[in-house]
């Protein structure tokens, strides 16, 4: 598995401890995000990290700002992109399994590192469940196919 992890200013601690994390379980990432000390506006590090996953660089993505909400946000402003902010194991666990979330999103001002990273571990690990899910996430495709056609 490829990830690419961004932060702006705001959680810059938490994606440091988050690519520090991913090298202890052997999964290669590629930090799209703030250098410490650097000014960064969340959307900008957002799009960069949504569009490298909308374009199959990467497999999953990684997006910490002060809440995540902004990251979110953005992120999901990219064609094909579904990204979610979780500050739970149910809510990391089904943004996979019923919502096939490439994206996940931590807030360094809302969250742990400690918690993060159990987050970010039922992530990886979960795959969509299908079943009951497959036509709503094909619904959500098909919403978004009509929105970007441009």
């Amino acid at each position: 598995m490829k990830i690419a992890i961004g932060c702006d200013d705001a959680a810059y601690n938490l994606k440091i401890e988050l690519i520090k994390y991913l090298e202890t379980l052997g999964i290669e990432c590629d930090d799209f995000g703030a250098g410490a000390g650097d000014l960064t506006l969340y959307p900008d590090v957002a799009e960069k990290v949504a569009l490298a996953v909308s374009e199959g660089k990467y497999d999953r993505g990684i997006l910490t700002c002060g809440t995540g909400i902004g990251m979110c946000i953005t992120a999901n402003k990219v064609p094909g992109v579904r990204a979610a902010v979780c500050h739970d194991v149910f809510s990391a666990e089904r943004s996979r399994k019923s919502n096939d979330a490439q994206i996940i999103c931590f807030g360094e001002r809302v969250i742990g590192v400690e918690l993060a990273k159990s987050l970010l571990k039922v992530w990886l690990e979960c795959d969509f469940a299908g079943g009951g899910s497959t036509p709503k996430l094909a619904k959500i495709k098909e919403i978004d196919a009509k929105y970007n056609k441009r």
